[in-house]
């Protein structure tokens, strides 16, 4: 099988386990704060991929690559997930999940700009379709909106897109999967002190359900999905594989409407259809 078909392939199992994120991130907001919530789902993966490392003897990156693992925590490890938790306090995961959407322009840009890739014009053009349908629909078209939610979700974008960059570009020489653990790991000496600072005084009222989000954001959405998401990444180009992420939004759509009895419209379903071609667009012409 050929690198690029791997990349798209590990890529997308990548794309399907974060489209559980942001409902996940709901339900267990049903018993946490945004920030405890942040904090201490990366201190659990990050103890994870501390014992990961250490068990299978992995060398110790060097200097340069510590300044690009603290970019890559930057957006992926606090920035996405702080800025999504207070997001998801002003709007529903179905809302929220749209602005993904925006997240392979946003990848591809950094990928220009820090990663020296340099896609065709063509490329360009389905992308820039995608977003803009994405970005359409969140803003008109979901019938909900919130500035406040709206301006944090756009935040987080970017810095997600950053990270993913960071990331991806770093594991081309690193691994896939030790980028990610290096990343939760030069984090920890931050995360897991707040997460003691900020620990709840009980946890008595907190249901099953919000454990289980919990769970999820700790172990898939910030330790396992980035396993394939940069090997994808790495394996088929940031700026081409990034455009999965179109696909994101249609599948948390239908988690959203799972877990949490959020509505799904026609709309969404030919916007979904459209951001497939777009996909598969922008992959003929990266």
């Amino acid at each position: 099988m050929k690198k690029t078909t791997q990349g798209w392939l590990s890529g997308f199992v990548g794309v399907t386990t974060f489209a559980g994120s942001l409902p996940a991130t709901r339900i267990a907001l049903q018993g946490f704060d945004p920030t405890f919530l942040t904090v201490a789902r990366a201190s659990i993966a990050g103890i994870l991929a501390l014992l990961c490392l250490y068990l299978l003897k992995q060398p110790r990156p060097n200097a340069s690559q510590i300044s690009t693992l603290l970019l890559s925590a930057l957006g992926v490890v606090v920035g996405f997930p702080l800025l999504t938790g207070f997001a998801l306090l002003y709007v529903t995961s179905a809302h929220c999940v749209v602005f993904v959407g925006l997240l392979p322009i946003c990848t591809a840009l950094f990928a220009v700009l820090r990663g020296g890739e340099r896609p065709s014009w063509p490329f360009w053009l389905f992308s820039l379709v995608g977003a803009v349908l994405v970005a359409g629909y969140a803003t008109l078209g979901s019938g909900e909106a919130s500035l406040v939610g709206d301006g944090l979700m756009l935040a987080a974008i970017v810095a997600c897109g950053m990270g993913y960059a960071e990331g991806a570009r770093l594991s081309r020489v690193l691994g896939g999967w030790q980028v990610i653990c290096w990343s939760l790991v030069v984090s920890l000496p931050v995360m897991l002190p707040l997460t003691l600072i900020l620990w709840p005084s009980s946890f008595a009222e907190v249901s099953t359900s919000a454990w289980l989000g919990l769970g999820y954001v700790s172990l898939f959405s910030m330790l396992f999905g980035f396993v394939f998401w940069y090997r994808g990444l790495a394996l088929g180009g940031i700026a081409a594989v990034s455009q999965l992420q179109l696909i994101q939004p249609f599948i948390g759509f239908v988690l959203a409407a799972w877990l949490l009895q959020e509505s799904i419209s026609l709309t969404m379903l030919w916007i979904t259809l459209v951001a497939v071609l777009c996909v598969a667009g922008a992959k003929r012409f990266a």
